[in-house]
């Protein structure tokens, strides 16, 4: 099933970091690695295992999850979230788009090269 985006109008270049998580190291690293393989992402930091705490379906939950932050381009969000869903075992995994207000010319460009949309 492809996942429900919504985004405002921009230019498909611009540079977002989205923001999710994974229940372990070893998904977190697996999702880093298609979503750069693919050309999905130009970069995935994998970062170190944190304690959320959330409600679902009512009960208060609490778990160990990895976080993940991911730098690409907005033209690229569609497939990403769709590819982000389809590793994640997650009923609703988390996956926030923010937007980059700006950052180094250099890394801004290599995301775009990296993600197929040169500007």
């Amino acid at each position: 099933m492809a996942a429900s985006l919504t985004l405002s109008d921009a230019d498909s270049t611009d540079v977002v970091l989205v923001l999710s998580n994974a229940p372990d190291t070893l998904l977190a690293k697996r999702i880093a690695h298609v979503l750069v393989e693919e050309g999905h992402a130009a970069c995935v930091n994998v970062g170190a295992p944190m304690v959320s705490m959330y409600m679902w379906k009512g009960n208060l939950e609490g778990g160990e999850e990895v976080p993940i932050t991911i730098k690409t381009t907005r033209g690229r969000l569609p497939a990403l979230t769709d590819r982000l869903h389809a590793l994640h075992p997650y009923e609703v995994p988390e996956c926030l788009v923010v937007p980059v207000i700006g950052g180094s010319s250099a890394y801004l460009s290599w995301v775009r090269e990296q993600t197929g949309d040169p500007s």
